[in-house]
């Protein structure tokens, strides 16, 4: 075959692949559309592939307040400062009686209601792991504030990220929450500059670190994982508000994460859920259904 003829012959199959490509994820993105198009909810998605492709996102540039997801974030700041020398995985840090509020949730002061001393490992793993409110307020101590944690953010390459509060704040009003407040694309490049680490952004042994508190989240085991076959490995971090107590309208049930596919490929997810008049279960269920829809359409292009 001349030289010619396999050029052409290359260029028919890279545009038959280009278009498949283009068919598979619009097939996604209707099927996600499909899951929201019947809920009382203002839902946010963003998803891309380990490879940077299968990049789709729908209301991807909204504002969601976080909630707890700033806690990944707030995790991301303090493994730097640990990188510069500033602290150390090790360190004891005593929490006083006077810090666990009884208003914010917290396993630190169930299990020490008379304050403790852990280390800063001990503080992140209940803070990130298992969304300790108490943890997360003395980690920002530690920090200087969310402000800093914001400033760290948006100095990595992360814009689109407002964090101002910390828990006690944002617990004791339901309004302030919102200045608490992220895109889903933000947050999966946030997930993705940081996991992929291209530019040094974590030591190896933090990043390890980092991301295995990630996968050890207990927190939604009903929202990304809800759906997806036994014994997957999802790094992950959740947010929720509760309902308002007058409206009974949901602020934010979210769930950001990596998801891990049997053969080691990957991909990033963002889902916040927002402003729902839905009940808690259906906000859960909605995540659910997106992580699942695109776990499949993933699983499909590994084959």
């Amino acid at each position: 075959m001349k030289r010619t003829s396999l050029i052409v012959v290359a260029l028919l199959v890279l545009i038959g692949a280009v278009q498949t490509f283009a068919q598979s994820n619009a097939d996604l993105k209707r099927q996600i559309e499909q899951i929201i198009s019947t809920k009382k909810a203002i839902v946010g998605v963003a998803i891309a592939g380990g490879d940077g492709k299968d990049e789709l996102v729908i209301n991807g540039e909204r504002r969601y307040p976080m909630q707890s997801v700033f806690k990944f974030h707030i995790g991301l700041a303090m493994m730097s400062e640990i990188d510069k020398g500033k602290f150390s995985l090790d360190q004891k840090v005593e929490i006083k009686k006077s810090e666990m509020l009884p208003g914010l949730y917290s396993p630190i002061r169930e299990a020490f209601p008379e304050g403790t001393t852990l280390t800063i490992a001990e503080i992140l793993k209940y803070t990130v792991s298992q969304s300790d409110n108490v943890g997360c307020d003395v980690l920002l101590r530690l920090l200087g504030g969310p402000e800093a944690v914001e400033k760290f953010v948006k100095r990595n390459g992360v814009k689109d990220i407002s964090i101002k509060i910390n828990e006690e704040t944002m617990q004791s009003n339901w309004d302030m929450m919102f200045q608490n407040w992220t895109t889903p694309t933000a947050a999966n490049n946030a997930l993705r500059r940081f996991y992929e680490n291209k530019k040094k952004l974590l030591s190896p042994k933090n990043h390890e670190f980092i991301w295995r508190v990630m996968r050890e989240t207990s927190t939604g085991p009903n929202r990304l994982k809800g759906q997806l076959p036994g014994g997957t490995v999802v790094a992950h971090k959740t947010g929720y508000s509760g309902a308002h107590k007058t409206t009974g309208v949901y602020a934010a049930v979210n769930d950001i994460g990596i998801l891990f596919l049997p053969d080691g490929k990957y991909f990033y997810i963002s889902v916040f859920v927002a402003d729902s008049k839905e009940d808690f279960d259906t906000n859960e269920r909605i995540i659910a259904d997106i992580a699942k829809v695109a776990w499949d359409h993933f699983s499909a292009k590994s084959k």
